[in-house]
């Protein structure tokens, strides 16, 4: 399956499907969005039990994925213990620019609601030097109030929440 992005096509998530795999490791971000996502590979290599893989498609083809952590608490105080969070967003260079982002973060609360129907809140963190990704996920109805986790590889980042009830 290669990545083919003429015209524009349905968003859609999906869970990983190994089949996926040989596109979504030739996926990568702007290489100066690297540092906040991480690239495909180390996504996809988190070898915790409590992460779940996701992919982003636009017409069926995966430009991107992402993960959910049923453990994002973890001992860092972001969120209330049994915490749900999303981690490793990533939208390949090429897919861009496209409104894709902001679809799948519109499909994003339907999509988890279906998966897990008892889940009523979602965290993540965004570095505060990606301007532009938090705007997208303040779009996408996410909330932040303020807080800021100041442990983070890449510096400080915005604490974020999304409802889902």
């Amino acid at each position: 399956m290669s990545l083919d992005l003429t015209g524009a096509a349905p968003v859609t998530l999906a869970p990983l499907d190994p089949a996926h795999l040989p596109v979504l490791r030739g996926l990568a971000p702007h290489p100066a969005q690297e540092q906040f996502s991480g690239s495909a590979a180390a996504i996809l290599a988190d070898p915790r039990e409590s992460v779940a893989f996701h992919v982003i498609l636009s017409g069926g083809v995966p430009v991107g994925l992402f993960k959910t952590d049923s453990d994002y608490e973890d001992g860092r105080h972001l969120a209330e213990a049994g915490a749900w969070g999303l981690r490793g967003v990533m939208i390949d260079a090429r897919a861009q620019g496209r409104g894709i982002g902001r679809a799948a973060f519109a499909a994003l609360p339907p999509y988890l609601r279906r998966g897990h129907p008892g889940l009523r809140r979602i965290w993540l963190t965004v570095n505060c030097r990606n301007p532009v990704a938090r705007r997208v996920y303040l779009r996408g109805g996410w909330i932040d109030d303020g807080v800021l986790y100041h442990n983070g590889s890449a510096g400080p980042q915005h604490v974020m929440r999304l409802e889902l009830s």
